[in-house]
């Protein structure tokens, strides 16, 4: 849960910090904005138009043919009647006229002053032939709002406009463009069309246009686009409404037709594809009426360029060389068509959304996996996103930012892998430091790879383990004999240096020094393969290594003292017991917020430490319970029945076996068997390696052994009769082993059958018998 908090609070700092950036300084990062978005165009294609406009283009072949531009405007004029026969549904200029034709005859004879003596039919005025066309024809003139407070173009009025302007909802903020002056067509020609659109675009930071201007005001009126102008004319609405809300324009309407635009009345541009995806029809074609009538009847025809010397060429998605006239026929196109793009005015809030929802996403994600995992994650979620943007963009005609989206998965995934390497790199050494001391190095790495990969090894949860008790006999006489405290410590570290080498060896996990005892652990913190076996060969593991153990000591000058003790008491420095028990524990980190330990508690471990209490009582070194027994090969160890009992603290009978030793000790790196180590004398060279320097007999065992499972056998047949409650019976074998048994491997087990028996057949039980001895004490 702490690492939940930590992760999703990232999330939101990533998200925060994003946010900021969107927020206050956004005019940093658009362009990289709109060159991803450029990409999704590119990604894209060519889709198809609706064929309803058609491009009169002033090509380069066009110059070669009719000439230098300007053109004479008699060569113009004809151009637009033989449109206009042609039958096409609207023309529109995207050049405009601002100066007077200087190669007009009349013009050319009154500079010469000779207009007396040319007759006036020859003294033709090619700027009236061309309005004269122009008030015949459907056309539509081209002009420019001047917005640099040039005063050459300030007060200058402005075409008029056959049109009602409408402002729904408008505020007292005005969110259109506001124009400072206006560039018209010279009068006689201006004056002499139907209507007027003006063709001003602003391309982005980056000089790419994207967004064109359907409306401006002057002089507080509102003025349509050449694009617009002419959709409204060949639909013949006589209204144009200009929506507003709290926050600007939200749009433009021609009667039902809503067309989406950003607060200032701009639309974006939602092209078709790259140059040329319109029909083009070269100009000479149309002045030489070399081209087809049917390629533009009823259609909207707009007159520009694509030459490259008439300096009308823009950058946009597709091309960084594009003819401006082709964008205002994408514009005439998306508004035919309706397939708007629109950057919606609650966009801000859904890039906001969408922020935080990735940012927490992802830093939770990669949190939560592993390193290998990463790639993919950041692959999928990125391809994701950019199919979610693009269906938006193509499909919805939603346009909402790529670049904070694709900022905040990069920025996202670092901060999460970056502070993950830190938590991994903490969580490490606090394993390392609460189990260096407790497992070996390879359950230290399961440990630390489990941790990587999002399991807490220190959280508390219930498992399966096996547990054992290990005691020093006869420590209280040890600790007098040492005589100090620094003796005493030497020597059980000595002791436990060798006993927790051999409880590591078999992935077990030590779990604290209470005195003279070692608690251990099996299959937690990490899982162990067959934990209940290596748990039982750690342990006689032990035993057998107390007999090399008791040599090094005894050659200790240090120890001196006690092993005079030990060889008093006619046993050895040291001897040890050991319980094992399994069960479901509960395993983890416990203690106060300021100290804490990992560790485990549960009854399993309580009846662990009653099995090694119980040893000495029944003179076994190993003392195991039933749960042990069934989980371990049976083939592999020699065990005795002890006893079934409830022990001290518990209420549930439990049988209690002892493992004498290995069945098979060639299978094992011992050589001596536990029931013949006494009898068997050691030395321990400079490399610390033990070898057998004499015995009384055969080290082999072979005749031990055998003599071994004869008594265990006898042993049997009494115990069977003992819960048979055939006492009498049982009393005669017991006493029989006590007796005349040579070289008993467990002298007090049978004294404490024997004292039972009698008791029985002294003061019978009843018929509920079932063999069940209740221990008032520990041990």
């Amino acid at each position: 849960m702490k690492k939940f908090f930590i992760y999703f609070g990232l999330g939101l700092i990533v998200a925060a910090t994003v946010i900021s950036i969107y927020v206050f300084i956004p005019s940093q990062f658009e362009v990289f904005d709109n060159r991803l978005r450029d990409m999704l165009f590119i990604n894209r294609g060519t889709i198809e138009h609706t064929e309803q406009v058609v491009i009169i283009d002033i090509d380069e072949r066009s110059l070669k043919e009719i000439g230098q531009f300007p053109w004479k405007r008699n060569d113009v004029a004809k151009m637009v009647i033989n449109l206009s026969e042609a039958g096409v549904s609207a023309i529109g200029f995207d050049i405009m006229f601002p100066e007077p034709d200087k190669s007009s005859p009349h013009r050319v004879i009154s500079e010469l002053g000779i207009a007396d003596i040319v007759p006036e039919d020859k003294q033709i005025n090619y700027d009236e032939l061309l309005a004269d066309a122009v008030a015949k024809t459907p056309t539509i003139l081209a002009y420019t709002f001047d917005f640099d407070e040039k005063e050459i173009y300030k007060n200058k009025e402005a075409p008029k406009i056959p049109a009602t302007f409408i402002k729904r909802n408008k505020g007292e903020q005005e969110y259109l463009r506001e124009a400072d002056g206006v560039i018209t067509n010279i009068p006689i020609i201006q004056n002499a069309s139907r209507t007027s659109g003006f063709i001003n675009v602003w391309p982005d930071s980056d000089g790419v246009i994207r967004s064109v201007p359907l409306a401006v005001t002057y002089n507080s009126k509102v003025y349509p686009s050449l694009a617009l102008e002419l959709v409204r004319m060949v639909s013949q609405e006589k209204s144009i409404t200009v929506n507003y809300d709290e926050l600007g324009v939200t749009s433009i309407s021609l009667a039902e037709l809503d067309i989406p635009t950003d607060i200032q009345g701009q639309i974006a541009v939602n092209y078709r594809g790259p140059s040329s995806t319109f029909d083009y029809i070269s100009a000479a074609d149309i002045i030489k009426e070399d081209f087809d009538p049917a390629d533009i009847k009823n259609k909207i025809v707009l007159i520009g360029t694509s030459a490259a010397g008439l300096l009308d060429l823009r950058s946009m998605p597709f091309d960084s060389i594009y003819p401006g006239v082709e964008a205002h026929a994408n514009v005439i196109d998306n508004i035919i068509e309706g397939d708007f793009i629109h950057r919606p005015a609650l966009v801000a809030g859904i890039d906001t959304v969408l922020i935080l929802l990735l940012a927490i996403f992802i830093v939770m994600a990669i949190g939560y996996s592993s390193a290998l995992v990463f790639p993919f994650i950041i692959a999928i979620t990125a391809f994701l996103l950019l199919y979610f943007i693009n269906y938006l963009l193509f499909t919805e005609g939603i346009i909402i930012s790529i670049f904070y989206p694709l900022f905040t998965l990069i920025f996202a995934a670092l901060a999460s892998i970056i502070t993950g390497y830190f938590f991994e790199t903490r969580q490490k050494n606090l394993i390392r430091g609460k189990f260096a001391s407790k497992v070996s190095p390879q359950v230290m790495e399961d440990i630390i790879k489990n941790a990587a990969n999002g399991e807490d090894a220190f959280i508390a949860k219930e498992h399966e383990i096996a547990v054992t008790f290990s005691d020093v006999r006869n420590f209280t006489n040890i600790s007098e004999a040492a005589g100090d405290a620094n003796t005493l410590i030497q020597f059980l570290n000595q002791y436990m240096d060798d006993m927790t080498k051999i409880i590591t060896k078999y992935e077990g996990t030590v779990d604290k020094f209470i005195g003279d005892a070692i608690m251990s652990y099996w299959n937690a913190p990490a899982v162990v393969k067959d934990y209940v076996e290596k748990s039982v060969d750690a342990t006689l593991d032990q035993i057998h290594a107390v007999a090399p153990l008791n040599v090094i000591v005894k050659e200790d000058e240090r120890f001196t003292n006690i092993c005079k003790m030990s060889e008093r008491m006619g046993v050895e420095p040291i001897e040890i017991g050991i319980g094992i028990n399994i069960g479901v524990a509960t395993v983890g980190e416990m203690g106060s917020s300021g100290r804490s330990d990992y560790t485990v508690i549960g009854d399993p471990i309580n009846l662990g430490a009653r099995l090694e209490a119980l040893c000495k009582y029944y003179n076994s070194m190993c003392n195991i319970s039933n749960h042990v027994k069934e989980k371990i090969p049976q083939d592999k160890y020699i065990f005795r029945f002890l006893d079934l009992v409830t022990v001290k603290g518990q209420s549930i009978p439990v049988e209690i076996w002892q493992i004498v030793d290995y069945a098979d000790l060639s299978k094992t790196q011992w050589d001596t068997p536990l029931y013949l180590a006494r009898a068997v004398s050691y030395d321990v060279d400079a490399a610390g390696n033990t070898a057998i320097l004499s015995s009384d007999g055969d080290t082999s065992g072979a005749v031990e052994k055998q003599r071994l499972l004869d008594e265990l056998e006898y042993y049997n047949s009494g115990i069977k009769a003992y819960k048979e409650a055939r006492f009498e019976d049982a009393l005669k074998i017991f006493r029989d082993i006590q007796d005349n048994w040579p070289d008993k491997t467990n002298k007090n087990i049978y004294n404490i059958y024997i004292e039972r028996c009698e008791h029985y057949i002294e003061e019978p039980p009843g018929d509920d018998f079932n063999g069940v001895f209740v221990h008032k004490t520990k041990g």
